[in-house]
């Protein structure tokens, strides 16, 4: 029985990507490809996303500082008991449940850990936020820039086009960049010795998280960008040769 996957979708030609606030959520569709679990996926745009979740009885991922509820993306939809999901960590624990003979995602009593360490890592990719909202927006399909430009300049209290820095801000804010994900190639570099994953030669839940965030670098500024080459660069190669090692669960569907 077919999943649905409710994502959004970009005007680049190849829509494998999600552009989820300021995190990229790749990784359902990762787990799902990994699981090699059908599914198929229905678009909506930012601004279809609230009305689409509550018409369904999908639950808010979180709470805004109003108390009122966010509704994001992916989402997806299991047939045979009705059930809708939000949240890329609950839809991998719900597919581990469900799937439990498939490849694991979190081997070996891992949950807890993967969880801690992709809280970490995302606390050291924040810095590029700014450039990666700004890039994200002409990524986009007209009807969710207009919404997508709106809602950040709220929360921002900036132009888009004043968003990201330039001169000396954006050579800092690269450095912090850099050694941010240098502490997440020394994680890595743990288990350098028997695999190119974290967990060494078992791919997991947290590979995924990781590369989900590489994918959007390498899709919002192109492939062939000079932002793209540089983070390529970084600790002998480490992140494009992690990408490669993925590459058979990028495909979208």
């Amino acid at each position: 029985m077919t999943i649905t996957l409710y994502d959004i979708p970009s005007a680049t030609p190849v829509n494998a990507w999600s552009p989820n606030t300021w995190k990229a959520r790749l990784d359902s569709k990762f787990a799902l490809n990994f699981k090699r679990i059908p599914y198929k996926t229905e678009w909506v745009e930012y601004p279809d996303i609230k009305p689409l979740s509550i018409k369904l009885g999908v639950e808010p991922t979180s709470w805004k500082a109003d108390g009122s509820p966010q509704y994001t993306l992916p989402a997806i939809y299991y047939p045979s008991t009705g059930v809708y999901i939000s949240d890329s960590l609950k839809i991998a624990q719900y597919l581990e449940k469900t799937y439990p003979d498939t490849p694991a995602l979190f081997p070996n009593g891992t949950l807890a850990l993967q969880i801690a360490f992709t809280d970490a890592f995302a606390s050291k990719s924040i810095s590029i936020w700014s450039s990666i909202v700004a890039a994200t927006y002409f990524k986009l399909n007209p009807r969710s820039q207009e919404y997508f430009r709106r809602t950040r300049e709220e929360m921002t209290g900036k132009k888009m086009e004043e968003l990201a820095p330039t001169g000396e801000a954006l050579v800092r804010q690269w450095a912090d960049f850099e050694k941010g994900f240098g502490r997440v190639d020394e994680w890595y570099s743990k288990n350098d010795d028997k695999g190119p994953f974290l967990l060494g030669d078992k791919i997991s839940w947290a590979d995924f998280v990781v590369a989900s965030y590489l994918m959007r670098y390498k899709v919002i500024w192109g492939e062939e960008s000079n932002e793209w080459k540089t983070i390529s660069s970084w600790h002998d190669g480490r992140w494009a040769s992690l990408l490669e090692s993925l590459k058979e669960y990028h495909i979208a569907a």
